[in-house]
C-alpha cells in the first residue's frame, strides 16, 4: 500500500461518510462515539475527528525510546494492572505514532507504549491513537519528564546520545525544558567510577543530587568514599552524604602536629573543661555539624568510633575509642578511615 493510499485510509472524513458500524442488535452503540469506532474496524474515525482506530498488528515500538526494559513502569505487575484497566474501561487516552519511514503502512509509536503493552496483554485488536510525524526524541522526553516516570539513569542515556549527535548541552535543556544544570547533573551518570555505579546500578541512592555529592567528594578522597560506600548498612542519603563530606574538610585540613617535650607531661586525657576553645573557621563548623553523628573509622585495622563529642587536644588530631577493648586514644585524623557515618544520634 502507497503512503497516499495509507493516507487516505486514515484521512478523517465528515461524520455523513464515515463507515457505518455493524448493526449490534439495536443496542444503539452507533451512537457511543469513540466505542463505535472501535468496534466499526479499522479504517473507522470517531466523529468529529477524533482519534484513529489503529491496528495494532500494524505498530511498532521504538527501540530508541527514552524508557527502557527496566523502567518501572514497563514491569509485569504495572502492566497487569494497565492490562485490567483497558480490560474494564478500554483505553482512554489515544497513543500518537508516526509513520514508519523503512517500512510502508507500518508505525512507530511516539508515546504511548504502555498503552500499547496493555492493549497486547488485554487482547485488543485495535487502539486509538493519532498520527503524528513532526514528533522527535526530545519529544519523547518532554512527555515522560512531564510524568516524572523516567529514571535519572534513562534521563542520561537520552543526553549521552543527544551529546554524541554534536548537540549542545545548552540546547538538549532548552528541548525538554530543563535547566543547564539538570542536564550537568545528569551528565555525570555516563562516566561513574566503579564505587559509585555500583551503589547507583543497585539502587541504593537514585538522588542525582546525592550521586554528583558524592562524586565531589570521591575526587577529592577517593580511599574514604569508597569505604564508606562498601558498609552495605551505610544509608546514603543527602545528610549523611552531607556529613560525609564535612567529615572529609575536617580531615583535608588536618596536619601532623610534632610533639613537643613537653607534651609528656601534659595527662593523657582531658576533661571538657580544660579542653581548649574549637578552632574557628571552616574545619570547626563542621566539627560542630558532626558532634550529633556517629562515625565508624579503622585506624591501625582496628574498628573504632571517632569521639566528637570531646574536642581534640591538638590540631589535626581525634580521640578515637576501639570497638575491641574500648581504649581511647588521641590520633592524627590522616590515620583514620571512614567506615560509616550515622546522622542524628548521641
Amino acid at each position: 500500500m502507497t503512503v497516499a493510499a495509507k493516507k487516505q485510509k486514515f484521512s478523517y472524513v465528515p461524520a455523513a461518510k464515515k463507515p457505518a458500524g455493524p448493526v449490534m442488535g439495536g443496542l444503539g452503540l452507533e451512537e457511543m462515539g469513540d466505542l463505535s469506532a472501535l468496534l466499526a474496524g479499522p479504517e473507522a474515525v470517531v466523529q468529529g475527528g477524533g482519534p484513529l482506530a489503529l491496528e495494532m498488528a500494524l505498530i511498532d515500538e521504538d527501540p530508541h525510546q527514552p524508557r527502557t526494559k527496566d523502567n518501572p513502569g514497563f514491569s509485569d505487575h504495572s502492566l497487569e494492572e494497565l492490562a485490567a484497566s483497558i480490560q474494564l474501561r478500554g483505553v482512554k487516552t489515544p497513543i500518537s505514532v508516526r509513520e514508519n519511514p523503512d517500512v510502508d503502512g507500518r508505525y512507530i509509536i511516539n508515546h504511548g507504549a504502555r498503552r500499547f503493552r496493555g492493549s497486547q496483554r488485554a487482547g485488543l485488536v485495535t487502539i486509538p491513537g493519532f498520527i503524528d510525524n513532526d514528533y522527535n526524541e526530545a519529544d519523547q522526553v518532554v512527555e515522560n519528564l512531564q510524568r516524572n516516570e523516567l529514571t535519572a539513569r534513562e534521563i542520561a542515556d537520552f543526553i549521552g546520545r543527544e551529546l554524541a549527535k554534536g548537540i549542545k548541552k545548552g540546547d538538549i535543556a532548552k528541548a525538554i525544558s530543563k535547566s543547564p544544570a539538570f542536564i550537568s547533573q545528569h551528565v555525570t551518570l555516563l562516566d561513574l567510577p566503579e564505587p559509585l555505579a555500583q551503589v547507583f546500578n543497585t539502587g541504593r541512592v537514585r538522588d542525582v543530587t546525592v550521586v554528583n555529592e558524592l562524586m565531589t567528594a570521591y575526587k577529592k578522597t577517593p580511599q574514604d568514599v569508597t569505604a564508606w560506600l562498601g558498609d552495605a548498612n551505610q544509608e546514603i542519603t543527602r545528610g549523611s552524604v552531607k556529613l560525609l563530606r564535612e567529615f572529609l574538610d575536617v580531615k583535608s585540613q588536618a596536619q601532623p602536629s610534632p610533639v613537643p617535650a613537653a607534651k609528656t607531661a601534659a595527662p593523657a586525657v582531658l576533661p571538657p573543661a580544660m579542653a581548649p576553645p574549637a578552632k574557628s573557621g571552616k574545619a570547626a563548623a563542621a566539627v560542630d555539624s558532626l558532634r550529633n553523628a556517629v562515625v565508624h573509622v579503622l585506624h591501625n585495622q582496628r574498628a573504632a568510633r571517632l569521639m566528637l563529642e570531646r574536642r581534640p587536644a591538638s590540631k589535626g588530631l581525634a580521640w578515637l575509642k576501639y570497638n575491641d577493648d574500648g581504649q581511647e586514644i588521641e590520633a592524627s585524623l590522616k590515620s583514620v578511615t571512614l567506615v560509616a557515618l550515622l546522622e542524628g544520634q548521641a
